[in-house]
């Protein structure tokens, strides 16, 4: 990320706006991997959310009315995600996620759960790490289950009883073959 300065202040301007269409949103993607010890390069900062389409497009709307550069992409029936925003500017980008219809109990107990902040004084809530392991199972792929490899190599102290029992109660699968193989690996 060139300027992370200045993503996380458009980040938290956006949150802002967020804020006045009564959404609330918890960082996820790359910036969350570095955040829970897991640091590969990224261009943007993802933002969680639940939010339906209806209130994409007046989030949006609200955006490009703020002057930013805002572009909404809605989902299809077999999307796995609930919609996503990209936000352009000197900043870079920025993409909102929604969850909403396809996954938003993940989003919403993260968001009560979450601990961390992007940085002191900041209202942009990290995703805890236990949340963060149920998004990327729940992305698939190659690149997310490496991710999840990684995130168990470089936490040890984690406890996986409480990730395992959480993936579980969002039906996610493959949680046990990756802790076996970053316990082979370690």
């Amino acid at each position: 990320m060139e300027d992370a300065d200045a993503i996380l202040r458009a980040a938290e301007e956006i949150l802002d706006c967020l804020h006045a269409h009564q959404l609330d949103a918890v960082v996820i993607g790359a910036v969350a991997l570095a955040a829970h010890r897991y640091v590969r390069q990224t261009e943007d900062l993802d933002l969680g959310v639940n939010a339906n389409v209806r209130k994409l497009r007046e989030l949006t709307d609200s955006l490009r009315k703020a002057g930013y550069q805002a572009e909404l992409h809605e989902p299809d029936a077999d999307d796995p995600l609930g919609g996503v925003i990209d936000i352009e500017g000197s900043f870079g980008l920025i993409q909102i996620i929604s969850y909403a219809d396809k996954f938003p109990a993940v989003i919403e107990d993260a968001l009560r759960e979450a601990r961390l902040t992007a940085r002191p004084d900041s209202a942009l809530k990290l995703v805890p790490l236990p949340h963060l392991i149920a998004l990327k199972l729940y992305a698939g792929g190659t690149k997310s289950r490496a991710d999840v490899l990684e995130l168990l190599m470089r936490n040890p102290e984690l406890d996986l009883a409480g990730v395992r029992e959480l993936c579980r109660s969002y039906r996610l699968r493959g949680l046990d073959e990756l802790i076996n193989e970053a316990r082979s690996a370690g």
